[in-house]
């Protein structure tokens, strides 16, 4: 039986650039940072609101991502928020561009897009 997700993994094209939006910007906390020589690729583990979650990582010349979100495989990443325009606002004072709010006609709830360096579709959703 599965207990939960234990972590995403993201391949960047620009580790510095994608370090320091999800960093600097979204505020993720660094857990451990290695180079790996022989696959010249970095590895950063984050931490989402105190929990391990993400793992950045870099290589040499990724293949760029084909297509949007409507494409088959991972549609996106969700973060769970308290105040949807609170974080708009925190977002936006770092030059990050959120879609219009809108609002879930399944559950009432607002939830808006934007998207990381190499446009990978994130999304806020307020509980």
């Amino acid at each position: 039986m599965f207990n939960r997700i234990h972590h995403i993994a993201i391949i960047c094209a620009d580790y510095e650039k994608s370090k320091d939006f999800y960093v600097n910007k979204l505020g993720f906390t660094i857990l451990a940072e290695v180079y790996r020589e022989e696959r010249k690729s970095y590895k950063l583990d984050l931490a989402v609101n105190g929990l391990y979650q993400i793992e950045l990582f870099s290589f040499e010349n990724p293949p760029a991502r084909p297509s949007k979100p409507e494409a088959q495989g991972l549609r996106h990443l969700a973060f769970e928020v308290d105040d949807i325009e609170a974080e708009i606002a925190r977002l936006q004072h770092q030059g990050i561009t959120t879609e219009p709010v809108r609002v879930d006609e399944f559950t009432g709830k607002k939830f808006t897009f934007f998207a990381d360096p190499d446009g990978l579709p994130l999304e806020l959703y307020e509980i």
